[in-house]
């Protein structure tokens, strides 16, 4: 059996290979495993979990403002939908027993090129059921997704541009728009078409942006903009991060008290690698998040990316777990100290993956346990091997 080195016990028995093999059994018995995230970071650990457990959750950021999220947000008033099809997407049963003709129509884009008006016919086939993603799939399933297409087309601005879009984005938005913005109600519907194995809910269902301040005096209004990837990274640390509706003022927004029940109910918290801000930070901006999280006695894990985060600018492994339990501590009534915020980080064997010099006095000052694995293969070089981590988060769970 494999060991993960710690700093504080000796060595601790991870992976526990008989829970992971109680877990492979009887996946629909699996741990309640919570994850805070927003794109694809999570995509491949997602699609190994589902074999394992069919109850893990995953609260998503609505927040994204660049590509193809961006046409719809301006053209409807509407969160983000984009992470939310994704995480859908990944954890969406593909096996025979599945739907894998609604698998195929959801992940299927529209072509970036094409003239206008050969993508509405495109859109306009697949309402008629004449489209080869769309013929193959059973009633009354077809019915429901064509009524949501159908809804989107009947309400679509006149200068929309659909190039380049996701139909299963295109299909959240007409069942978002036909049930009066009850992005519950969607989801659960979407789950069911797809035959999700476990529950993805986004933090809020606002239409909100997510505005940067960085210590060079720059305010950056939207994720893109943070993010690094259509525009350039940023070249100062992040000061400060909040949410907004149209004008870059912080709008006090509350999570739903259905959302806090999912939070109670996990059997491990995890905050993930991925987009350090926009995609988990961002995710503990609304009121009683952090709360929830300090009053859920189940453990919580930390898990820093062992690449480069263009997010995480002169962010050393010490200051991110410091700006993980600032914002985690926001609405709590006192701050300073981890108080069954984040019981342990997960890290990997090669320490050179992460910027600057860790200080284990400090994180073992704050009772982090700190655990040390080889979570970076060849296969997976330089990120982490979906398959190591899932291990891990099983037994700890």
């Amino acid at each position: 059996m494999q060991k993960i080195t710690t700093q504080i016990n000796k060595r601790i028995e991870l992976p526990n290979k008989l829970q992971v093999e109680r877990c492979r059994a009887a996946p629909h018995l699996g741990p309640k495993i919570l994850f805070f995230s927003g794109g694809n970071a999570l995509r491949e650990l997602s699609k190994k979990l589902k074999d394992f457990t069919h109850n893990s959750i995953h609260i998503v950021t609505p927040f994204d403002s660049g590509g193809s999220s961006a046409k719809l947000r301006k053209s409807f008033n509407i969160p983000a939908l984009g992470d939310i099809r994704n995480r859908l997407m990944a954890l969406a049963d593909q096996s025979i027993t599945g739907n894998p003709e609604i698998y195929s129509l959801f992940a299927h884009r529209l072509p970036l090129h094409l003239p206008r008006q050969e993508l509405l016919q495109e859109l306009e086939q697949m309402v008629n059921g004449n489209h080869e993603l769309v013929y193959n799939i059973p009633e009354p399933t077809c019915k429901i997704i064509i009524r949501y297409l159908d809804f989107f087309l009947q309400n679509m601005p006149a200068d929309f541009d659909p190039s380049g879009a996701s139909i299963g984005n295109l299909l959240l938005t007409g069942g978002y728009l036909e049930h009066e913005f009850q992005i519950d109600t969607v989801i659960y519907i979407f789950s069911k078409l797809v035959e999700a194995r476990g529950t993805v809910r986004p933090v809020v269902n606002r239409d909100l942006h997510l505005i940067t301040e960085l210590e060079n005096g720059e305010t950056l209004w939207g994720q893109h903009l943070l993010t690094g990837k259509q525009t350039a990274a940023i070249q100062s640390k992040v000061k400060n991060i909040y949410l907004s509706k149209e004008i870059p003022e912080p709008e006090e927004v509350e999570t739903s008290e259905k959302l806090r029940s999912l939070i109670s109910q996990a059997d491990l918290i995890c905050f993930p690698m991925g987009s350090f801000f926009s995609s988990l930070i961002a995710n503990l901006l609304p009121k009683g998040v952090g709360s929830t999280i300090a009053r859920t006695k189940s453990p919580k894990i930390f898990i820093p990316n062992t690449y480069y985060d263009p997010e995480c600018y002169g962010l050393s492994i010490n200051e991110q777990v410091k700006t993980l339990l600032q914002y985690l501590q926001k609405d709590l009534s006192s701050t300073g100290k981890n108080k069954n915020l984040i019981n342990y980080i997960l890290l990997d064997q090669n320490l050179n993956r992460y910027n600057g010099a860790i200080d284990f006095d400090m994180l073992q000052d704050l009772n982090i346990e700190i655990l040390q694995h080889e979570l970076v293969t060849p296969n997976s070089e330089p990120g982490i091997d979906p398959e190591r981590i899932k291990e891990i988060l099983l037994s700890l769970a």
